[in-house]
């Protein structure tokens, strides 16, 4: 006969398991699951780099991308602003390395257009009465101006999935859900010193760490580095080898201890680490993902981003080429590029509507064609002629 007293709790494992269920059946702004496994995804504020992703529709939790660019333009600087308006729109924790305060009046604002809302409405109404997985597929490769909704399961909202932003807007304090962190590398000038000692990039990472440990296990934090190793940006005692080594294996660690909490980009100047250097493979090996962006060296490229009266049709012209060498998560069951566009040449194109397009790289037409079409007159000249 047992001695135990019933009606008792003898362990605590099945409330914890409970507690931990219901967390995650926690509706989250801008997270909804991956088509291909499950796994819980972000957007980044881009939709075609959304679909481009390994076939996720978004940027997997615990995941990093490296975005390298040749040159000085600055592509790669909008990916960075409509990732981090992406996260406040939606409510995330914005955590941005090496920028002062200033750089959040650069971030786009919401597309208000009734032309883009008509179409909006129209999609849901028109929305696919099937499974939440083929519905997932269904939205990759969507256009730009068109919102991506998430499927309203257990990881995601009801909500917008990826929003759409005007370059020749700013952010409105009205739409910024979130909350967003600076950590400048340098201080500014005639700014008094401050009292904590140690590197930038050691202190960011504490900071993150405590943010992280203390915040709500609701929260999505994402982090935001531009323009890693800039002179303008970093001094020389940041810019060693070990000194970047470390803060990335830092970063590496806090997004595997956090896989359902954090996210990262990164941008790269090509023009002053080149790839043909170890410091740069190894800064992409301890990334998830690498993805390097080549500028045409066109007139065009180095105009100022389009304004609100520019033609759409000028605006999506190829002003650069992408190369994709890894992107996250390569699961057994597909990925490595979606839409059927593995191992194409993907161009690239900016858009003030539609942000950054990346699509598979055409070649135009050639010119003597279309003079033809145009003057044909010309043509039945020349062809009389001996």
């Amino acid at each position: 006969m047992s001695l135990r007293k019933r009606n008792t709790v003898i362990s605590t494992s099945s409330s914890a398991a409970a507690a931990q269920a219901k967390v995650e059946n926690v509706s989250v702004p801008g997270l909804r699951p991956s088509p291909l496994d499950g796994r819980v995804t972000t957007s980044t504020g881009t939709a075609s780099l959304d679909s481009l992703l390994a076939g996720h529709s978004g940027l997997p939790l615990g995941t990093s991308l490296l975005v390298e660019e040749h040159g000085t333009t600055d592509f790669a600087g909008i990916l960075l602003r409509y990732y981090a308006a992406e996260g406040l729109v939606q409510g995330h924790q914005v955590h941005v390395l090496g920028m002062h305060e200033g750089w959040k009046t650069e971030l786009p604002g919401i597309l208000t257009d009734s032309k883009s809302s008509s179409k909006s409405e129209a999609a849901g109404g028109d929305k696919m009465k099937i499974a939440w997985r083929y519905e997932s597929l269904g939205s990759v490769g969507t256009p730009r101006d068109t919102p991506q909704r998430s499927t309203g399961t257990s990881a995601g909202s009801s909500g917008i999935f990826c929003h759409s932003f005007d370059l020749t807007k700013r952010l409105s304090p009205q739409d910024v859900n979130g909350q967003i962190s600076f950590h400048p590398s340098m201080a500014m000038p005639g700014a008094r010193p401050t009292k904590e000692s140690g590197s930038p990039f050691q202190l960011f990472l504490k900071d993150l760490g405590t943010r992280l440990l203390s915040s709500s296990p609701t929260w999505v934090h994402r982090v935001v580095v531009p323009n890693l190793l800039s002179p303008t940006m970093y001094p020389t005692s940041l810019c060693r080898p070990e000194e970047v080594l470390q803060f990335l294996h830092g970063l590496r660690a806090l997004l595997r201890q956090f896989p359902r909490k954090l996210t990262a980009i990164i941008t790269l100047p090509l023009s002053l680490y080149p790839r043909a250097t170890g410091l740069t493979r190894w800064m992409e090996l301890l990334c998830d993902g690498a993805l390097e962006l080549i500028p045409l060296q066109l007139d065009k490229v180095h105009a100022p981003p389009p304004d609100a009266k520019s033609d759409s049709k000028s605006d999506e012209k190829t002003q650069g080429l992408l190369k994709v060498h890894s992107l996250p998560i390569h699961h057994e069951k597909g990925g490595g590029g979606s839409d059927g566009h593995t191992g194409e040449d993907m161009a690239f194109s900016l858009s003030r509507s539609k942000g950054l397009i990346i699509k598979p790289f055409v070649l135009p037409p050639m010119l003597e064609d279309e003079e033809k079409e145009k003057n044909p007159a010309s043509t039945t000249k020349t062809s009389i002629e001996f």
